[in-house]
């Protein structure tokens, strides 16, 4: 096998080497079909047993109780932004929403967009920039909002809730870039959402996590068939094409995280990798800049921080790619560096992005 390149992207991101080789050794003749998983029918039953399979694994995985359907979807989180609202905010349904960065805000517009005055901000830290979470006490819940909805991660800026917000209400939330980095309580959700390119496999895919109440509340007999969220349940994900690769790789990456232990052995590594990466930002403290304010807030996903002049920036990003390391350009409203360490992101890849860290300190600083 050639070398990998260790891939830092914020999304799509890389995928664990395992399912990769199932996938190349499955390619031109997935289940003694003579053919790809790509080109056989999503009704035959060679992928039928795939896509339980996928559906499973991600209940297993997640302990997800039985009153919630899982869904697998297509549009990504942008998709899902206007489906909230117009499946849930009808007949005079209020909710509010957390707005914590970029995904978080842009969630929140779409929602403004369907249902108007109907959807309250909850609260919000753009004015120090997205560099840190609500505390408790900025935040003003509606007693007559049917949920809160929020964004665990913060993939732009490199914040994450820990703990997520307290409310007495049902929560909807945008999982895209931290699904699957821990074990946590699904029953606190009416709502989970989730594009696979980032923890979970390639774009094209977007898991959805639905409690039996929340379907019931999507009434909209009006909307466009592939927009009812309650259509996509009853049909168990089959009403279009779904798009069957992306499931199969799914799968895949599902698989593999059951045979390493699951989310406990999953989130054993994710901190492992934080703690490396954060202490040598923290370490280096008068030439490394985070761009999270608070350490409580940083992400587990996303570990944004500054040097001390674009130039230094620009090198650090070229001589990481010649030693093999890519995508750590930071996002361009932030700047920077962007170091992802998503699940497929090894302890050792962040232990060689940490030594390279070092050197060019003592290069440099």
């Amino acid at each position: 096998m050639t070398n990998r390149t260790i891939n830092f992207y914020a999304g799509p991101a890389g995928l664990p080497l395992p399912a990769l080789e199932r996938a190349k050794e499955e390619l031109l003749d997935f289940a003694g079909t003579g053919m790809s998983v790509m080109e056989i029918s999503h009704r035959s039953k060679e992928y039928d047993a795939v896509h339980e399979e996928a559906l499973a694994l991600t209940k297993e995985l997640m302990g997800i109780p039985a009153n919630y359907k899982v869904m697998l979807l297509q549009g990504g989180a942008h998709l899902a932004f206007g489906m909230i609202p117009l499946n849930l905010l009808r007949k005079g349904r209020k909710a509010d929403y957390i707005t914590t960065g970029n995904w978080a805000e842009k969630a929140y517009k779409e929602a403004k967009l369907v249902a108007g005055d109907n959807v309250r901000e909850a609260g919000s830290t753009k004015a120090v920039q997205f560099a840190r979470l609500p505390k408790a006490s900025e935040l003003d819940i509606n007693p007559e909002a049917s949920f809160v909805h929020f964004t665990s991660n913060n993939t732009v800026e490199g914040t994450q809730w820990k703990d997520f917000p307290k409310t007495d209400k049902p929560y909807i939330c945008d999982m895209s870039s931290d699904i699957m980095w821990r074990p946590f309580d699904v029953n606190q959700f009416g709502l989970i959402y989730a594009g696979a390119q980032k923890n979970l496999g390639p774009s094209g895919v977007t898991l959805v996590i639905m409690r039996d109440d929340f379907i019931e509340m999507c009434d909209a007999q009006d909307l466009p068939s592939y927009l009812r969220f309650k259509l996509h349940a009853d049909k168990n994900s089959l009403y279009n094409t779904p798009p069957t690769f992306g499931i199969y790789l799914l799968r895949n990456v599902l698989a593999y995280n059951k045979s390493i232990g699951g989310l406990k052995a999953i989130e054993q590594n994710n901190l492992k990798k934080a703690e490396l990466l954060y202490g040598c930002v923290d370490k280096h403290a008068g030439f490394f800049k985070p761009f999270v304010t608070e350490v409580a807030d940083r992400s587990t996903m996303n570990v944004d921080f500054f040097l001390p002049t674009e130039e230094l920036t620009a090198a650090f990003v070229s001589e990481a790619k010649k030693a093999g390391m890519v995508g750590l350009k930071g996002y361009r409203d932030v700047g920077g560096i962007r170091a992802s360490t998503y699940n497929a992101v090894s302890v050792k890849d962040v232990e060689t992005l940490v030594a390279f860290m070092e050197t060019f300190v003592q290069k440099n600083g």
